[in-house]
């Protein structure tokens, strides 16, 4: 049997990706390595690990002896790394944390590949791959037309897309300088089950359950390309199993929405699920519709206007493409919150309890009425 080792395996994408490893991949042994921070949860793993299939590993990417430990113990064939800090508020917030983990961490992981590598005899280097899974963010801001396609430039404006693309850069450096068969993933953005609530999707959909306000950033016409998680989960697995090393695939869902376009949409999808009118916490403000709880707020800072992936890549060469449309993703995942009610007060039973993060320091003095 097989190993892959899934790196940041507790948290959002790749606790997903855990689950679609045990349904389609069923030779294989996971061994899900993870700090568990904030945004890292045993409870997302909670079924996973009642099968045989599924070891837990706790431990920190930037940690070296960690790391060694890992690739020494269960000798993967294949490496996937969603290990990451990725909120861009908390970058903003405090940007240390995105270096330590995302720069560093990935280049423990990285040292680490390279020197198992190095021991592996010549049939097993041919099956092994290393395949780190990144954001399009790093690409900057695109005008109102145009798409992200693997040949562009990179040019990052918040500190966690700064440090995911130094990330990047230090993949394809080990691929030419070393020989590591690595391969590189950039997508749009995820949504789906097991999403933390500090992002927009399961952030909006939590605060209108709760009759509270609906922040919008700006204007609310910042936009983002949309990709059903398990959509995002089938393309990293033809990746890893067809993708050629050394090559990176930009990875789309085709589903470029405004943010109040996707707050629209899940204030229509709640309205079918749990109408307006038989939610208490609605009623006992006088809110009579999901919508007027919109509420628009200061801009973030450096915000990007627009990302779009071109995805044409890995459609035409691994004959992948996303199955769900925005719509059926959306009511899917709308559905899955209100069911998992328990899962969310877990998850939030720290500090954060969905305030904004990434105000400046002179916003955060004006909020407190300072000078």
């Amino acid at each position: 049997m097989k190993t892959i080792a899934v790196t940041g395996g507790a948290g959002f994408i790749g606790s997903n990706f855990v689950y679609y490893l045990l349904s389609q991949a069923r030779d294989c042994r996971i061994v899900v390595f993870d700090k568990l921070t904030y945004a890292g949860n045993l409870p997302n793993l909670r079924d996973a690990l009642r099968t045989q299939r599924v070891v837990f590993e706790k431990g920190d990417i930037a940690e070296p002896g960690a790391v060694e430990g890992l690739y020494r113990r269960y000798r993967p064939q294949s490496v996937l790394n969603f290990a990451a800090e990725s909120h861009v508020d908390r970058s903003i917030e405090g940007p240390e944390a995105f270096v330590r983990t995302n720069v560093l961490g990935t280049f423990q992981m990285l040292e680490g590949a390279r020197r198992y590598f190095t021991s592996l005899k010549e049939g097993e280097k041919k099956r092994f791959r290393f395949l780190h899974v990144s954001t399009d963010e790093v690409y900057g801001s695109l005008g109102p037309t145009g798409a992200f396609r693997e040949t562009t430039a990179y040019a990052p404006n918040s500190p966690y897309a700064a440090t995911k693309a130094g990330a990047d850069h230090l993949v394809r450096a080990y691929h030419e300088t070393f020989g590591l068969p690595a391969l590189l993933t950039n997508c749009s953005n995820n949504y789906g089950p097991y999403q933390f609530p500090e992002k927009l999707i399961p952030l909006m959909i939590l605060n209108a359950m709760e009759g509270k306000p609906l922040p919008v950033y700006g204007d609310g016409k910042n936009v983002r390309d949309w990709l059903y998680v398990e959509d995002h989960c089938d393309a990293l697995w033809r990746v890893l199993t067809k993708g050629r090393a050394g090559e990176k695939y930009n990875i789309g869902g085709n589903s470029e929405k405004t943010n109040l376009q996707v707050v629209e949409s899940l204030c229509r999808q709640l309205e079918k699920a749990l109408p307006a009118a038989r939610n208490r916490a609605l009623a006992e403000k006088g809110v009579r519709k999901y919508g007027q709880l919109v509420t628009f707020v200061k801009d973030r800072p450096g915000h990007d206007r627009r990302y779009a992936i071109d995805a044409g890549k890995i459609r035409k060469e691994l004959k992948w493409r996303p199955r769900h449309a925005f719509d059926s993703g959306m009511e899917a995942t709308v559905r899955w919150y209100l069911s998992h009610r328990d899962w969310c007060r877990k998850v939030q039973g720290g500090k954060y309890q969905r305030q904004r993060l990434g105000l400046l320091l002179k916003d955060k003095g004006a909020r407190k009425g300072e000078k």
